[in-house]
């Protein structure tokens, strides 16, 4: 097993581990690129820069209420037949506790109308 004593600045740094471990983070703190075979199979993956998120119900409702669609009361097959413009499709037992749980954090709010619910931004 390698091991290496790093002091940078007031930092002092033990790395325990194989030749190839160590050499990485030597490499790493000292600035230098690492190569993917030297890494060996631990990798770190990060999201691209201007990635949009995925594409839940919760994100799709919030696009919804960013655009203005909310402006006036809507019903859920209206909200329904929105997303399904957007080529997104959920039933309606997926739909109404996403919007409840929106109408709990206060992004929504919830009208009754003639035995139906209603929401609005």
């Amino acid at each position: 097993m390698a091991k290496a004593h790093i002091a940078k600045g007031n930092a002092k740094i033990t790395v325990e581990g194989t030749p190839e471990e160590v050499a990485a983070v030597v490499a790493l703190l000292q600035g230098h690129p690492v190569s993917p075979s030297s890494r060996g199979q631990h990798t770190v993956r990060r999201k691209a820069p201007g990635k949009e998120p995925k594409p839940t119900p919760i994100n799709l409702v919030s696009s919804l209420i960013d655009g203005g669609f909310f402006r006036k009361p809507k019903d859920l097959a209206a909200i329904k037949v929105a997303l399904e413009e957007l080529g997104h499709f959920y039933p309606v037992t997926t739909l109404s506790p996403t919007l409840l749980r929106m109408v709990r954090r206060r992004q929504l709010r919830r009208l009754k109308d003639k035995k139906r619910w209603l929401y609005t931004g």
